[in-house]
């Protein structure tokens, strides 16, 4: 009858399980602007494109997909991923009831399975057998909030590798970029080297025919050797941007092949950003951000459920016998016991546990705005640079041509004699850091869309076998997403 009671009482407590104490979990509020700074709003976004069609060349895809299979910082992001489920399954477990077993035996005089025991003096062996049985009632949800909190550090760390992936994608194309600008800038470089070695080749006839003077030779020498030493100079950054792609693929310093030259690739099209709100479900940093304040939220809850009685249910069944050679129905050994827990005096150990929970939350939620703050300074960067270096580009391009156009007309004047060295030169000397310049904008106009499509957390609609490119991916050239959820007011713990 005790046992009947007992179980009746375990029944109506499960009854009752699931009341949660603690704050329920609404995202925190941000300020959202209605459009981003330098682009009108605007639903669709470069970001519902995969990243093949935002980058053109086949070269740059390759290495992305070799990066994307080998990288180690993506590989340890995997692995981190596959430690947050363990520890989520471990937190699930204690919402079920556990079951184990224990068996003893011991032989001695005046003891019982290992423990003194007096039986007479007699000497003589004892034998315990048991299956045995706990639950925890989580009646203030207490367990069931740890479980979601470890549920929401999983996805943190799976969002964390999608923001890992999406840098990984950013960074091989911005190395890719800069990759090529250093090859035109080479290019520069000896074209300069050509060019002051006829220079000086011109300034050393006129010299041995007494038409000019050692002063015009030096001048071009030093001119030459300038730009000469620069080559070497350029070659070695080559290498160092080589083998820093390499680390990205997750392989050993080799060559990197190339597609176009840069001036050769095709600029992308202006393309629309989107609006700010869609940045809250679309860039994994902020997604993982506010997995980290639900966490935070959860372990507030089932902190304060630690103020409340903790009820648990254990019991056991088996054999137990003081004498090996007399094992009868008679040592059979069973319980059912409820047990009920809980603080009366802690000296604010309870509340101090509170308390560093609430300040966690509260860690928690500032670092999410300052995410979401960062992410839309991020894509203002982008698109305004994006808008500012065409203007550059166009300007560049002008200048380039005049000073064409001013060494052209300089070495036919001064091999006319209406002109000294000095302008050769000095015409020589503006034209190719005109041309480098207009080589490194053109380069910027690629990484600015490189790091708009990273800004905006692009590529958010693949899932993550179409990442790699190789499965085609279900995503309309310019998508229209849904409107975004509204921001409801934040919650204090």
């Amino acid at each position: 009858m005790r046992a009947n009671r007992l179980f009746i009482l375990a029944l109506a407590v499960a009854a009752v399980s699931g009341c949660k104490v603690g704050p329920e979990y609404v995202r925190p509020s941000v300020d959202l602007p209605g459009e981003f700074r330098g682009a009108s709003a605007d639903p669709a976004s470069i970001a519902d494109l995969p990243w093949w069609d935002v980058f053109q060349d086949p070269v740059l895809h390759s290495l992305i997909r070799e990066a994307l299979d080998n990288n180690y910082d993506l590989r340890v992001a995997v692995s981190r991923i596959e430690q947050a489920r363990a520890i989520a399954a471990q937190s699930k477990a204690a919402l079920y009831p556990q079951i184990g077993y224990d068996a003893n035996v011991s032989g001695g005089r005046n003891e019982f399975i290992g423990s003194p025991a007096y039986n007479a003096g007699d000497t003589r062996g004892s034998l315990g057998a048991f299956l045995t049985a706990s639950w925890e009632f989580d009646i203030w949800g207490r367990l069931a909030r740890l479980n979601e909190a470890d549920l929401q550090d999983v996805l943190a760390t799976v969002e964390a590798k999608n923001a890992i992936r999406l840098g990984l994608v950013a960074e091989v194309a911005q190395a890719y970029f800069e990759l090529l600008q250093l090859d035109q800038e080479l290019a520069i470089y000896k074209q300069a080297v050509i060019s002051f070695e006829e220079t000086l080749r011109i300034f050393t006839l006129r010299r041995d025919f007494g038409t000019a003077s050692n002063l015009e030779v030096s001048r071009g020498q030093a001119a030459l050797s300038q730009e000469a030493a620069q080559v070497p100079r350029t070659e070695l950054a080559i290498t160092l941007k080589e083998n820093q792609i390499n680390v990205l693929l997750g392989r050993p310093p080799r060559d990197i092949p190339r597609g176009a030259t840069l001036d050769k690739q095709p600029v992308p099209p202006d393309m629309p950003a989107g609006v700010p709100a869609q940045l809250l479900e679309r860039r994994p940093d902020i997604m993982g951000a506010e997995a980290n304040v639900r966490a935070a939220n959860e372990r507030v809850g089932a902190t304060e459920a630690l103020k409340l009685p903790q009820i648990g249910l254990t019991s056991f069944f088996g054999q137990a016998s003081p004498d090996l050679e007399d094992i009868s129905s008679t040592g059979i050994a069973w319980s059912i016991a409820a047990n009920v827990a809980g603080p009366i005096f802690d000296a604010g150990l309870t509340n101090a546990q509170i308390a560093q929970a609430k300040a966690v939350w509260e860690q928690a939620v500032l670092q999410y705005d300052r995410t979401v703050l960062v992410a839309l300074r991020e894509v203002a960067d982008a698109l305004t640079s994006r808008l500012k270096l065409k203007d550059v580009r166009v300007e560049a391009a002008k200048t380039v041509t005049a000073y064409e156009e001013s060494v052209s007309v300089a070495t036919e004047r001064y091999m006319a004699g209406k002109a000294s060295y000095y302008e050769v030169l000095d015409a020589q000397q503006k034209l190719y850091p005109a041309q480098r310049l207009l080589s490194q904008t053109e380069a910027e106009q690629f990484i600015a869309v490189v790091r708009l499509y990273k800004a905006l957390g692009g590529g958010w609609t693949l899932k993550d076998d179409q990442w790699n490119g190789t499965t085609t991916a279900e995503a309309p050239a310019l998508a229209t997403p849904s409107a975004a959820a509204p921001q409801p007011a934040s919650v204090q713990p």
